[in-house]
Order: C-alpha cells, then structure tokens, then sequence
C-alpha cells in the first residue's frame, strides 16, 4: 500500500486508529504484567519443582535473553511477511507457550517454554507498535502513543501484588493461564482490525549484524540481570556487561558501514527521535528502578508487610491512570519542549522526594508523592514515546521502531540494575558520611541517584527546537480533513 493511499485510509478509518492501539496495548499489558507477576511466585514454583527459589532465576534470565536477541529482527521479519501476520502468529506462540509454562513440571521445561515466550513477546511488542504507527494519523497519534504506553508503566506496580493474590487465593500456574483467555480475544480483535501491509523491497537479512547484536544484547542484559540479583558476583557480571557494550560498540559501526542494515540508525539524525534515544534512556533507566526500589525500601527497609507495601505502590499506579485524559490536552497546549523539560524537572523531584521517607513518614505525606510522581511519569512516557516517531517518514519507520524498542527493553531491564548499585553505593557512603545509623539510608541516597540522573535527562531536551513534534500536537481542523 502507497504511502497516500495509507494515509486516506487512515482519514476514513473512523474509530479504527483507537480500536487498534487498544488491541496493542492489550497485548502489550499481557506481556508487560507476564514478566512482573512471577517474582512474586518464585518460592512456590520452586517447591512445585522440587528446586530452589534461586534455580528459577534461569527461566527469567532465558526470557530477556531471548528478548534481546530477537527484537533487533522484528522489523525485518514485518516488512517480509506482513505486520498482521507477524503479530497474530505472535499472540499465538506468546499464549500458547504461556500456557505450557502453566504445565512445567520441572525447571528445564518452565526454561524452554519462557525462551518460547520470549520469541513471542520479541515480535508482538515492536511489531504491534508499528501496526500503531503505520495505521494512525499524525494528530491522532498522541492518543494512540498515550493508548499504548500505559502497560509499561501499570505493569510493574500492579504486577508484584496481584501475583501474590494468585499464588495465595489459587495456584502460582494460573499466572500463566490467564494469559490464555486474552490471547484469544487479541487474536480475533487482530484479525478484525489490523490491516495487511508487506514492504515491497526486500533487503537481504543482515546475519552479520544479527550475531553481533545478539551477543551484544545477550551479554549486556544478562550481566545487568546479575547485578539485579540479591548477592551478585560482581566480576562476573561486570565482565557480562562490558562485553555486550563492546559488542554492541562494534555491532554500532557495522550498521553504519553495511548497506542493508538490520537496524536502520538514520532516524537519530533526527532530533525528535535522537532525544528519546539518548536522552529518554536515561529517563526509562531512572523510571524504571522505581518499581524495584520502592516495595524493598517499604519491606526491608521500613518492615512493612508486602501487602502493605504493594498497597503503597499502588498510588503510584492510581498516578499513572488519574494523568491518562490529561496527556493530550496538555501537550497541544504547551507543546513537547516545555513539556519535556518542566515535567522532567519535576519528575526529577518527587524521584528524590521519595528520599524522605522514613518509617515514621506519615501516609498523608507518602501517597501523594507517589501519587504525583505516577502522573508525571505517565505525562513524560507519552510525551517521549510521541515525539520519537513525530518526524519519521513512513520508509523510515520500521527501522526507527526497531532501534527504539531495543532501546526501550533494554533501559527499561538496566533500571533495576542501576537501583540495585544504588543501594550498593549508598551502604559505601553511608557510613563515611556518618549516615550509617539512619533507617534504610541505602535505599533513600539511592533515590537521590535516581533523582539526578533523571535531571541529567532533561539536558538532551534543552536543544529542542520550541515547535518540536507540531505536526503531531497540533490538531487538524475538520477542513483540513476534508480536503485532503
């Protein structure tokens, strides 16, 4: 399909722009609150499988593993075969092996069938936003984009407590089977919905760039998924860490040199997309730590029940929903740029406010902060995650989702490894500051960190041209439509 004859069927579509980006953000909070729920349900997997609780943490590595190899791919594999079809076939195997891993009865089969999920959710995350980007209008995309963001963000507070609640009131594998009923509905709502589109060049696959990358990621996720664990060896997964960056270092000049790329990185000449890429990672690596630091600073910091301390973080995601209707009037409004750089700064703010906390904190003071902070973090997703594709011409597109959502997957998993060095630095500098007898200090100097490399973000911002991303805030007068 022509770029023209797209964007007229795009203008007739009616309601089909919205139906479509709520169908992906279906699926993408299938595959978000998937991987947020089985921390939770660990301890009791492993008695199922007569293992440690530890032996299990093979089967969450061999997922984001799988991610990082195989999101580089996607783009490649929707321009040959077809985006419906790419992501149809991907609901599917996510579900289906969902479900196998419901029936694991034994740590090597839960391993196989999260490798056979990660396949899945590496090509229905990147794939199903494309089918966003490619099947939305510009002015209609802020709504679109806000559609979709929420899962990453509502997943990782509400998944820890509800993964609780099932493996107490019913069985740790029913984690796995409510995936099932979901995947069928956003199988046939697909189907109904999404168009057939396939890219008429056909590039040959970049195999050298795949390996490299592939390593690159591996390496680089799996070392930071071993800083995250409780007693990590450091050598290890420094070594891990600074391998995947050498790699991906390489991997970086290859796709610059070769002439069919697997990852198209002309889209960073882009200002609007630059921003997100650079400094919206540093905002996605701060943002993301948070679900990680707040329910351990509330638990083994504070000594809150989990219970408690999942109903604490809960505001956090009553933040996220309350800010939802407002992210499209107040970016016509004021535009990207001030934007981008007040709400950071604020964003910057209450990330160190949670520093105050302490266990005699009062909780008219601890909820609206976290209830403030969500907000402000669901205004700052949507307005980075908009901006990014605001300037991308349609050729451009999948080559810029595919940088952008290796990018995301890969700062979104680095924030609980920069919080788990928080908290490693701040019982390093705790004592010689002579903090060392304050409650849970390590947690809140962590917090601070966070706090300034979520400031160091709004830096890549201040360039912004003032009417960055117009094209997509501005909403089109009806005449407009008409004419076009």
């Amino acid at each position: 399909m022509s770029t023209r004859k797209r964007e007229e069927a795009m203008q007739t579509s009616g309601s089909r722009p919205l139906l479509i980006a709520l169908l992906v953000a279906g699926a993408f909070f299938m595959e978000n609150l998937d991987g947020t729920v089985i921390a939770t349900a660990l301890p009791q997997m492993a008695a199922s499988f007569g293992a440690r609780p530890v032996d299990l943490n093979i089967g969450m590595s061999a997922y984001l593993l799988t991610l990082g190899i195989f999101i580089p791919i996607s783009g490649w594999i929707s321009d040959r075969f077809g985006a419906r079809l790419v992501f149809t076939t991907a609901v599917v195997i996510f579900t289906l092996a969902s479900v196998l891993c419901g029936l694991a009865n034994g740590v090597g089969s839960f391993v196989a069938m999260r490798i056979l999920q990660g396949i899945g959710g590496a090509m229905m995350v990147p794939v199903g936003r494309l089918v966003v980007l490619n099947n939305t209008p510009k002015d209609q995309l802020i709504s679109a984009i806000a559609t979709i963001t929420w899962p990453a963000l509502v997943a990782p507070i509400l998944g820890p407590p509800l993964g609780g609640f099932i493996t107490d009131h019913a069985s740790w594998r029913w984690i796995f089977y409510l995936n099932l009923p979901l995947g069928i509905v956003a199988f046939i709502f697909a189907l109904v919905l999404i168009p057939e589109t396939k890219s008429a060049a056909r590039p040959p696959f970049d195999w050298i760039g795949f390996v490299i990358s592939g390593f690159g990621l591996a390496s680089l996720m799996y070392g930071l998924e071993l800083i995250g664990r409780p007693d990590p060896v450091w050598l290890e997964a420094w070594a891990y860490v600074i391998a995947g960056f050498v790699l991906l270092a390489v991997a970086i000049v290859h796709f610059r040199r070769s002439e069919h790329p697997l990852i198209d990185l002309s889209g960073l000449k882009l200002p609007t997309f630059a921003v997100t890429i650079w400094g919206g990672s540093l905002f996605r690596t701060a943002i993301g730590a948070v679900p990680f630091l707040l329910p351990l600073m509330f638990q083994v910091g504070f000594g809150l029940s989990a219970f408690h301390a999942g109903m604490l973080t809960l505001a956090v995601f009553a933040g996220n929903l309350a800010m939802k209707p407002g992210t499209t009037p107040i970016l016509r409004r004021f535009g990207f740029k001030p934007v981008l750089i007040v709400n950071g700064i604020l964003n910057a703010i209450f990330i160190a406010a949670c520093a105050l906390f302490s266990p005699d904190t009062p909780i008219w003071f601890i909820i609206p902060v976290l209830f403030i902070g969500g907000m402000l973090r669901s205004m700052h997703f949507t307005a980075l995650n908009t901006i990014a594709f605001a300037d991308i011409p349609p050729r451009q597109m999948t080559g810029a989702n595919t940088l952008f959502s290796t990018a995301f997957q890969l700062t979104m998993g680095m924030g609980i490894a920069v919080g788990a060095i928080g908290i490693r630095i701040g019982q390093a500098i705790s004592a010689p500051l002579g903090m060392s007898g304050i409650t849970a200090i390590e947690f809140r100097l962590a917090f601070l960190m966070l706090g300034v490399i979520a400031l160091l973000a709004v830096l890549d911002c201040l360039p912004l041209d003032p009417k960055a991303g117009d094209n997509v805030s501005r909403k089109r007068k009806p005449n407009a439509k008409r004419a076009a």
